[in-house]
């Protein structure tokens, strides 16, 4: 399996970016997939999640802000990020697979990282 992010960049704070994830190897149209983030010197943390149109999760601190979304004919998980924060700043990560139990989502794969860097 493999899964490659794109869509990085840099970017102003208030402005706007879509992360682009393919996966290949296998079918995920019904399984979870999704995107974390790390910043420098910090621990990588779960921005969102989704299964289905229907259900998706999305992390507090990007509520109202970020969507999740799937393109299942194109085995793809897209996140819009709207309204970007400096402190947005990160290393964006998908990933895909693997078990989401009691609000934590541990991965059974992982893509490459994409650079998003917004500036004030």
């Amino acid at each position: 399996v493999q899964l490659q992010a794109s869509g990085g960049g840099l970017v102003q704070a208030g402005e706007s970016l879509r992360l682009s994830c393919a996966a290949s190897g296998r079918t995920f149209s019904s399984i979870v997939m999704g995107w974390f983030r790390q910043a420098p010197g910090k621990e990588r943390e779960f921005v969102a999640a989704s299964w289905n149109s229907e259900l998706t999760v999305h992390a507090d601190s990007v509520k109202g802000r970020f969507t999740i979304s799937r393109a299942n004919a194109k085995n793809t998980v897209l996140l819009q990020m709207n309204s970007l924060k400096v402190e947005d700043t990160a290393v964006y990560y998908c990933a895909a697979g693997g078990t989401y139990k009691g609000g934590n989502y541990s991965p059974a794969y992982w893509g490459q990282g994409t650079q998003v860097t917004v500036s004030s």
